[in-house]
């Protein structure tokens, strides 16, 4: 089924001639002739049936004796073939935001989702035809592509930054639901213009424990950072130091300066000093 121009004229001239036989009608009333009365009423009231109005951003689906007549899409006052059935289907931009929805993501962990789906509808004879509803086939496709798309990735991930995940990579993620979207809906002559997501969480019952590994993996992180920091300075003291032949230092006393300066940078705590003011010997 594919949407096709159904034939319409100008709704005034067609109001026209409605009226121009019901004219007739009153003279042929006037004047006794019963039966050409009659045929100009009827004849009216038949014209009558071809009148509709079509509102900016919306379409009329017509069908005649069970076949599908074409689809009007301009707006205006039309004079079409009477007898004809017309169904109202809107063009405007319309958005759907699922419930939040439980699922697993590729790693086993339940997680909860949600997104807005952004559509519109582009063929109108397949929207009333190819589906029975096409408001509710878009919001049941929609939840399963949500679902399908929150199984092949992860929520998050603390190996591997080049990984797609849910969280990490939200445009990508888009994409990829719309893509999926987008064929689902073709059969319901739907267009997806965007689709987000709108909510992403760890369910419940394992969100305290990510928190903790979050946590711990940003510990790790800042650890390491701040361990690279540290040798640095020590190698960067060292260097100057026998640059400017400020002092010579044997092997022993480069690994008591640097082991000192790691202390000193690495420890959470401010480090405190011990003065040697002397030996005994």
């Amino acid at each position: 089924m594919r949407e096709q121009k159904a034939w319409r004229m100008d709704g005034f001239i067609g109001i026209g001639c409605i009226a121009l036989f019901v004219m007739a009608g009153f003279v042929s009333l006037i004047q006794v002739q019963l039966l050409l009365a009659v045929f100009c009423f009827a004849l009216a009231a038949l014209l009558a049936t071809g009148i509709t109005i079509v509102q900016p951003n919306q379409a009329k689906v017509l069908t005649f004796f069970g076949r599908y007549f074409g689809t009007i899409r301009d707006s205006g006052l039309f004079f079409t073939v009477p007898l004809t059935v017309r169904k109202k289907v809107s063009l405007r931009v319309r958005n759907f935001t699922s419930n939040k929805l439980k699922v697993n993501d590729v790693q086993g962990n339940p997680i909860e989702i949600a997104a807005v789906v952004v559509f519109r509808v582009i063929d109108s004879a397949k929207a009333v035809f190819d589906v029975d509803d096409y408001e509710q086939f878009v919001e049941i496709q929609s939840e399963a592509a949500i679902r399908h798309v929150a199984t092949k990735y992860p929520y998050d991930t603390f190996e591997d930054d080049n990984e797609i995940t849910l969280r990490g990579n939200a445009d990508i993620i888009s994409d990829v639901l719309a893509a999926e979207l987008q064929e689902r809906l073709r059969v319901a002559g739907v267009e997806v213009m965007e689709a987000r997501l709108t909510h992403l969480a760890y369910s419940p019952e394992i969100a305290s424990a990510m928190l903790q590994r979050q946590q711990a993996a940003a510990i790790l992180a800042a650890r390491k950072k701040i361990v690279e920091g540290a040798v640095s300075m020590a190698q960067m003291a060292i260097e100057q130091l026998d640059k400017e032949n400020i002092l010579e230092l044997d092997d022993e006393r480069k690994a008591a300066m640097v082991n000192n300066l790691m202390v000193a940078i690495v420890s959470e705590r401010a480090t405190q000093p011990v003065i040697n003011t002397g030996s005994l010997y």
